[in-house]
């Protein structure tokens, strides 16, 4: 049976860029999807599809029910999006906010007062809950615009990079409200740069590159397709990287991974503490000197690098990836700025409900989508 969000062959091009090249999605009820991958992997194209802002030039989606392109007002009541950028408007207060996305779901004034009380509470922005939004933190416009997704309870939720130009300790909150979220039932697909992110929220993690999904499974599952250990070492002088590189490729069952701003190479291996031993002994034999080393298992950082040759935060070579900047959806008003998607007439990264009959949505050149 297909999950709460299910997609078959999606295709979307613009211009000669495949955005999306074939995906297949299925996230099951009550359950979190993390798709990963690189800027220009296809992540955002795939909400913007899945979320009724682009229309597929192939395939098909079913999010909550219904089908993206013959019942898209079905699906824009039925889901939340929370954007690359905080869809806030600066100039209202963040009570004000939320009441205003309320009313464009056509919520009664006093249900859509009470539903921003509870929101602020629930998102500890009750103190500032009057004060406006520009004068916010960026975990704070970041809390706000989750709240304003949250407004109708909405049964499927798509997060786009939520968590991208917090610091630490906003991330780590904002994870603990996503928790919340899907303890309490809520379907979540969520697109991240950020490995560690994936591993700590998602049940699932399919891995995107080039508009298409390389692989799929639990955290576990993907970092046993690549099996081993990883022996991990510091080197005091950068100038005996070199050297370092040549001991370890002794013991080594595949490429090293050199980073030489941290002076850092990791290394496949196999053999456990016994060969780690052997290492030490090794690297002293050859005037190596360590500031640090290490014996782990695969991370996702390594099952990425073992299925693209990348790291996740680096982008195409070539710049061809998912067109455009960031947030501009139909040629007018940009994300992040007060529109809200489908009521106000300047689409934002906010879902709200579009006039009965609208169509999806759809750039209006190429380049304004991303």
């Amino acid at each position: 049976m297909p999950g709460a969000i299910h997609a078959e062959g999606l295709v979307k091009t613009f211009g000669r860029v495949r955005a999306l090249d074939g995906v297949d999605l299925d996230v099951p009820e009550g359950t979190v999807l993390g798709l990963l991958g690189p800027n220009g992997a296809g992540k955002t194209t795939a909400v913007r599809v899945l979320t009724t802002l682009l229309r597929p030039d192939a395939g098909r989606a079913v999010v909550a029910g219904h089908d993206v392109l013959t019942a898209p007002d079905e699906v824009r009541r039925s889901i939340g999006l929370s954007g690359q950028f905080a869809a806030v408007d600066e100039y209202l207060t963040g009570r004000e906010n939320l009441r205003m996305v309320g009313e464009l779901y056509q919520m009664g004034s006093r249900a859509a007062r009470v539903r921003a009380a509870e929101l602020l509470e629930r998102f500890h922005l009750t103190d500032a809950g009057d004060r406006p939004a520009k004068t916010y933190s960026g975990g704070m416009r970041r809390r706000l615009d989750l709240a304003a997704a949250l407004v109708v309870s909405p049964p499927v939720m798509f997060m786009d990079e939520p968590t991208t130009g917090l610091d630490p300790r906003n991330r780590m909150e904002l994870w603990s409200v996503i928790q919340d979220l899907v303890a309490d039932g809520t379907t979540l697909l969520l697109t991240t740069q950020y490995l560690e992110e994936a591993d700590q929220l998602a049940h699932d993690i399919a891995v995107v590159d080039h508009g298409r999904v390389i692989a799929r499974g639990t955290a576990d599952e993907l970092k046993a397709r690549i099996g081993g250990e990883r022996v991990e070492i510091v080197v005091h002088d950068p100038g005996r990287i070199a050297a370092a590189v040549g001991v370890l490729g002794g013991f080594s069952r595949g490429e090293a991974v050199v980073e030489r701003h941290t002076r850092r190479i990791t290394v496949p291996v196999q053999g456990g503490a016994r060969l780690l031993a052997e290492v030490i002994r090794e690297l002293d034999a050859r005037g190596v000197e360590l500031d640090d080393i290490g014996l782990r298992r695969p991370t996702l950082d390594d099952v990425f690098m073992s299925l693209t040759g990348r790291a996740a935060l680096e982008e195409d070579a070539d710049g061809s990836g998912e067109p455009g900047g960031p947030g501009k959806l139909g040629g007018s008003g940009k994300s992040g700025g007060s529109g809200k998607s489908g009521g106000s007439g300047k689409p934002g990264d906010r879902t709200a409900p579009a006039p009965a009959g609208a169509a999806a949505a759809e750039p209006a050149h190429p380049k304004e989508a991303e």
